[in-house]
């Protein structure tokens, strides 16, 4: 059995009556897609003639839509699945490029989905959706075969540009590796990154920690955050750490300032108003 609506997103679908209908956006997912399209992150150009073919799987109606039209903006042909069965049959027949795959599914679960998958020898590259937020549950879902992970709640432009890198990694895309927010542009083949044009010339962690803000532009990230993504899980080290490194990083972007100091919580990549 296929997927739900395995077609390209936009294309109306056919009820039980045989009409052509276009789903609406459940709850506010409207004003969150219209929230993406007005960001200045992009991921790069995924629009070829054979569009990478992505499978979105997550019980939430409102999620499952969110995810389907961010990614079928991006360029991708998109199926859903709603339950972990569903979605063990769909890469069966449909034959996915990429799995967006949720944890929490209400019959099997994301990690026993993977393992399936991985057991039947199919290769699929796979995201997790998580929002369990545990050390041992990323590193179970990683250890499985996953290729990367994502906690809820997430920002729909770090979902839609970790399935272009993955994709781009995994040989399944091409088009460039670029960055964009305002005059900042980070190039991941090259490694390089740049301001109105100028070389900046960053450190190894500046550059993670640059990446991880323009992944999340706009959402004001906490340390503890920034810490899992940009050193990794259990950090012990320096408790000031990210003060340090955002202090190194805001001095070689120069003005006018892009990343800003939310007190009491964390940090975000903002244009200045």
């Amino acid at each position: 059995m296929l997927a739900r609506n395995p077609v390209v997103p936009g294309t109306p679908y056919p009820d039980q009556g045989g009409r052509l209908e276009t789903p609406g956006p459940p709850g506010n997912a409207q004003a969150a897609l219209r929230k993406l399209q007005g960001r200045a992150v992009r991921m790069g150009s995924v629009r070829t003639a054979t569009p990478a073919k992505v499978l979105v799987v997550d019980d939430d109606d409102n999620i499952r839509y969110l995810l389907h039209t961010a990614t079928k903006h991006a360029g991708f042909e998109v199926a859903d699945a709603a339950t972990g069965r569903e979605a063990l049959e769909s890469v069966q027949d449909w034959e996915p490029d990429l799995v967006l795959l949720d944890v929490m599914l209400p019959d099997l679960d994301g990690f026993e989905v993977c393992r399936r998958l991985r057991e039947d020898r199919i290769e699929v590259p796979i995201i997790f959706l998580t929002a369990r937020d545990a050390v041992d549950d990323r590193v179970r879902g990683l250890t499985l075969g996953a290729d990367d992970y994502v906690t809820k709640p997430f920002s729909l432009e770090e979902v839609v540009t970790r399935v272009g890198v993955v994709l781009r990694r995994t040989g399944k895309l091409g088009g460039d590796s670029r960055l964009v927010f305002g005059d900042v542009e980070i190039d991941d083949e090259a490694h390089q990154v740049r301001r109105a044009g100028q070389l900046l010339e960053l450190s190894p962690t500046e550059y993670k920690l640059l990446r991880y803000f323009m992944l999340n532009p706009g959402r004001v990230v906490s340390r503890a955050q920034i810490v899992d993504r940009v050193w990794q899980y259990d950090y012990l080290g320096d408790s000031n750490i990210v003060e340090t490194y955002v202090s190194y990083l805001r001095r070689k972007l120069g003005d006018p300032p892009l990343i800003q100091t939310v007190r009491g919580v964390g940090y975000v990549l903002r244009e200045p108003e």
